[in-house]
């Protein structure tokens, strides 16, 4: 197959299906990938996204090398490629709803940076992680290279797209690679998903849209920043989280 959506409750699941090819991207899939993610952030019902492999095993070997060696030297075709692979990072880096990875096998090129696209990433102990162009001749994007590098800091960077080495799991939670490692990584990710959802969505929303601004290289406050603070205020989210907290009630949020 390639990729599939399905929700469950409040959590919309964003599904790699391609296990045969431990699931590397071809340019169809990459082109796929914002659609379906359009399918998920149109859906009111779905409060928080989920990225896997439908099958578990390998969340990502990267793109599909056959298919990139036969198109590669083709300039149009590598055009076509770039587009598409950058557009995918974008969307998942700036969707309107958070997006978590669960990551339970390799992790690795565009599927490592598929995963740091996420808004957060949970491994499981058998999951490996690595950025490897260097071992094809090939120089990694600077949007992508920025995320990683927010990720991780610049040193860490350059230990992982200097050696492309695959990092384990633990090696990986260490320098903020991952964020949590579990023994069963969709089950906590979905945990982590159920938890997340069953807050204002509105305050995740614009946290997320508070912490892009900043990694973009937003310093202080403006118009638009404080506005989104004081305007909370008078929003239906407040007045319910204030009524939960003063009635000792689950706060049902909008």
């Amino acid at each position: 197959m390639g990729l599939r959506t399905e929700r469950r409750g409040a959590v919309g699941r964003l599904l790699i299906d391609r296990a045969s090819k431990r699931n590397a991207f071809t340019q169809a899939m990459w082109e796929e990938l914002p659609v379906a993610l359009d399918r998920l952030l149109a859906d009111s019902a779905v409060r928080v996204i989920l990225m896997a492999s439908a099958g578990g095993g390998a969340f990502s070997a990267g793109a599909d090398i056959a298919e990139f060696a036969a198109g590669a030297r083709d300039p149009a075709w590598r055009a076509r490629n770039q587009t598409a692979i950058a557009e995918a990072q974008r969307r998942l880096a700036r969707a309107g709803k958070p997006v978590i990875a669960a990551i339970e096998g390799d992790c690795v090129g565009g599927g490592c940076g598929l995963a740091i696209a996420c808004d957060l990433r949970v491994a499981g102990p058998e999951a490996r992680f690595g950025i490897t162009p260097a071992k094809l001749g090939l120089v990694y994007s600077l949007h992508d290279t920025k995320l990683l590098v927010d990720l991780v800091g610049p040193s860490q960077a350059k230990r992982i797209l200097f050696t492309a080495q695959l990092l384990p799991a633990a090696e990986a939670l260490r320098i903020g690679l991952a964020d949590v490692l579990a023994d069963d990584p969709l089950a906590e990710a979905e945990a982590l998903a159920e938890a997340i959802a069953g807050v204002s969505s509105h305050s995740v929303r614009e946290s997320k849209l508070m912490v892009r601004r900043i990694l973009d290289g937003q310093v202080e406050d403006d118009a638009e920043t404080e506005a989104l603070f004081g305007d909370a205020f008078a929003g239906a989210d407040f007045a319910e989280g204030v009524d939960a907290f003063l009635n000792r009630r689950a706060a049902r949020f909008s």
